[in-house]
């Protein structure tokens, strides 16, 4: 199993799962509970397969929402992960310009964050904006 966050050097990598609809946030090995945590809670699905070595974890949007709220909903979750200090990369494909300027608004407006609290500052010389590919 490849995993994109490693390759490129991220904290998450969203993107359109090759020949099939499912938008995936990988992340990279290692991640901290609290990114994963932060994923849930941004309404990505956690999977997991657990091998006699690693065990290979990433979520995906809700296969339940239609293409155009699956865009959205990835969208939304970028300028949480960025306040959070990840670096994060977004490919053009499922990147929905509204719906992050939307969540920059909400960060902006020291709207709750995603865990329930006020958005953490962001780790110094960590957070990047997102790259479109």
């Amino acid at each position: 199993m490849g995993n994109r966050a490693d390759d490129e050097g991220t904290n998450v990598e969203i993107y359109r799962k090759p020949l099939s609809d499912t938008i995936i946030a990988d992340t990279a090995t290692g991640s901290p509970a609290e990114l994963l945590h932060m994923l849930d809670l941004l309404g990505l699905e956690r999977k997991e397969v657990r091998t006699s070595g690693p065990v290979y974890i990433w979520h995906e949007v809700p296969a339940h929402l239609d293409p155009e709220e699956q865009k959205r909903l990835a969208s939304r979750a970028i300028p949480w992960l960025l306040i959070s200090g990840c670096k994060v990369n977004c490919t053009p494909e499922v990147f929905d310009e509204d719906a992050y300027q939307q969540a920059v608004r909400a960060v902006r407006g020291h709207q709750t964050h995603p865990t329930g609290q006020a958005p953490p500052p962001a780790a110094p010389g960590r957070a990047t904006p997102p790259r479109r590919l």
